[in-house]
């Protein structure tokens, strides 16, 4: 049995009864320590910034390897079939596979990372960057690179692995500017790929451009292994094998369905039975999940409108920004004589990112101040908004090199305040214990989304096109309805984003995740239906207490209301079911003397 009893402190966590401030620090608030506490997050704290910036560093730089070695192929692509003596069909497998595999691993690696331990996953998913870096550096067989590029797909769930370890590690008042930071780095690397390995291949061998990608992955992981420590912070369950399964399958079909439809055609028996098949796998699955002790994924959390939103604004802005990349590189490529193109070569339009690039780490700061004044709801809104107006800029304006860059920047921009407002809603709306998964799913989406405009860009851009002296290309109506799609998913982002609760909604009931820490205690977040910290309806309170056998600690993270309250609570500690207790937010027990009975 435990036994809650309240140690007050630190922030106000909502402005007023029954609502809870829609504000980053409080949902990612952590308890002092005490005697009977030993906290693991804020491990990383004031006591010692010199590591917290290592350790951001160090997640940073994964962050932007992640970008860089799925768009470093581009400038490759068309060479590959005379290097390699492949067809271009099998040659666009390189792009392919790293797409399927990321989006099947992120979701398994963000809930291994939960349960087996975010630093172990994380180094995984740098190994298996580093050996498919190596795989490819060392071999010019068109299916052994296939292999390489897959192992490199494995790197999406770095992202968000790290972001769930700085919420672990670091204090507080760090965790909004450090994931703003780490999700600029994902713009910059994407803008950093596509010249970086533009270079490379001009002054040396195509293999190099493996060989430098491997070494900064070698580099990286060793930095980990030095740096990053094992969060405490575990969730006491078992991994949901058959879900993943069903995942990997359904995701499989789905997206290997998207990424080849332009090839086969969107009529074609291979994509509408793919896509069947997709639907049908994933309807099996979202049944288990539901039915699941641990589920993979789980459903009732990721249905509440504070996580469902952002996971719906995550798919129109991975659809959009990818776009932006997609259609910028193509139209400065076009030959000068169709009156629009600028013929630039690869090295020269990679350039063009660059800005959009740069605005992303500058834009990063005033992001986590946005998030950290407004809440990331506002900054989730302004971004989705500068993307739809970006988009809006580039079908009026595009029609000279400067206005091009300046409309891929604001796109950018725009892309920047999304992907940092999207982690910080997701981490207030889940328990500690389903941080990785959580995040990991909100990056599939972006994944699924990613998928969708490639197939969406490769119809219309491939569909209309005119007749130069290096081939078709496409015309410029081409790239304006390019953008004007991008612009209307743009708005449904704007739409998921004023969908966000604006403050979590109470309910009667709430619901607890515990997960085991190092000193054998169980740390507890209490959930209610809409994602928020809540007892009986009201906010908890925030502070933590010891069972009288000191067996475990429960930590709730909220101050109490002015008045008391109490009410029936249901939890697990220690992963167990749990019967209804009554709990008082001023440590004074009711009912059944505030004590929560483990299964």
């Amino acid at each position: 049995m435990v036994n809650v009893r309240s140690l007050f402190g630190g922030r106000r966590a909502g402005r007023a009864a029954g609502g809870v401030a829609d504000h980053p620090r409080s949902d990612v608030d952590r308890p002092a320590p005490t005697a009977s506490t030993t906290p693991a997050a804020g491990r990383v704290s004031a006591a010692n910034p010199g590591r917290s910036r290592r350790l951001a560093a160090v997640l940073g730089a994964g962050g932007t390897l992640v970008a860089i070695s799925q768009m470093c192929i581009v400038p490759l692509l068309p060479d590959l079939p005379r290097l390699t003596g492949a067809s271009a069909a099998d040659v666009s497998w390189l792009v392919t596979v790293t797409l399927l595999v990321g989006a099947v691993v992120t979701p398994l690696f963000g809930r291994a990372g939960d349960i087996f331990g975010k630093r172990r996953m994380l180094l995984v998913a740098l190994g298996m960057l580093t050996a498919g870096s190596a795989l490819c550096a060392s071999t010019s067989s068109i299916w052994l690179l296939v292999l390489g590029r897959g192992l490199q797909g494995a790197c999406l769930a770095i992202v968000p692995l790290s972001i769930s370890i700085l919420r672990d590690e670091l204090p507080p008042e760090r965790v909004g500017s450090a994931v703003a930071m780490m999700s600029a780095t994902v713009g910059t690397g994407a803008a950093l790929g596509v010249p970086f390995a533009a270079l490379i291949v001009q002054v040396a061998d195509w293999h190099v451009l493996f060989w430098v990608t491997g070494v900064l992955a070698l580099t990286d992981l060793v930095l980990a292994w030095l740096i990053v420590r094992d969060s405490p912070v575990r969730a006491p369950a078992r991994f949901d094998l058959p879900g993943a399964v069903g995942l990997a399958a359904g995701l499989l079909c789905l997206l290997l369905a998207l990424s080849k439809g332009a090839d086969w055609g969107f009529v074609s028996p291979r994509f509408l039975g793919l896509l069947l098949a997709a639907a049908v796998i994933l309807a099996g699955w979202a049944r288990w999940q539901l039915r699941a002790t641990d589920p993979l994924v789980d459903l009732r959390v990721a249905r509440r409108p504070a996580v469902l939103a952002p996971n719906i604004a995550a798919l129109f802005v991975g659809f959009s920004f990818y776009a932006n990349s997609l259609s910028t590189a193509q139209l400065v490529q076009v030959p000068r004589q169709t009156g629009y193109g600028l013929g630039l070569s690869v090295f020269a339009s990679g350039l063009c990112l660059l800005p959009g690039g740069v605005a992303m780490v500058a834009l990063s700061p005033a992001a986590a101040r946005i998030t950290a004044t407004r809440g990331p709801r506002a900054t989730l809104l302004l971004g989705t908004s500068a993307l739809a107006g970006g988009y809006v800029l580039r079908m009026a304006f595009s029609d000279t090199l400067t206005m091009i860059v300046v409309g891929a920047a604001v796109v950018a921009a725009g892309t920047a305040l999304a992907y940092s407002a999207m982690p910080m809603l997701t981490m207030r709306a889940v328990p500690r214990t389903q941080t990785a998964a959580a995040n990991g799913l909100n990056v599939l989406l972006r994944t699924v989304g990613q998928a969708m405009c490639s197939a969406v860009v490769a119809a219309v851009l491939g569909h209309l096109t005119v007749s130069t002296s290096t081939g078709a290309s496409p015309t410029m109506a081409a790239f304006r309805i390019v953008f004007a799609t991008a612009a209307v998913v743009a708005v449904l982002a704007v739409v998921a984003s004023l969908l966000v609760p604006t403050r979590a909604a109470a309910t009667d009931t709430g619901r607890a995740d515990a997960s085991t820490r190092a000193d054998g205690s169980a740390l507890v977040d209490l959930v209610d239906g809409s994602g928020a910290v809540d007892v009986a309806g009201l906010p908890a309170p925030r502070g933590a207490g010891r069972s009288a056998d000191g067996d475990a600690t429960v930590v709730v993270r909220r101050r109490p209301p002015a008045r008391p309250v109490g009410g029936a609570l249901r939890t697990a500690v220690g992963g167990g079911p749990a019967t209804a207790g009554n709990v008082h937010p001023g440590g004074v027990p009711l009912g059944d003397a505030g004590h929560l009975r483990t299964g």
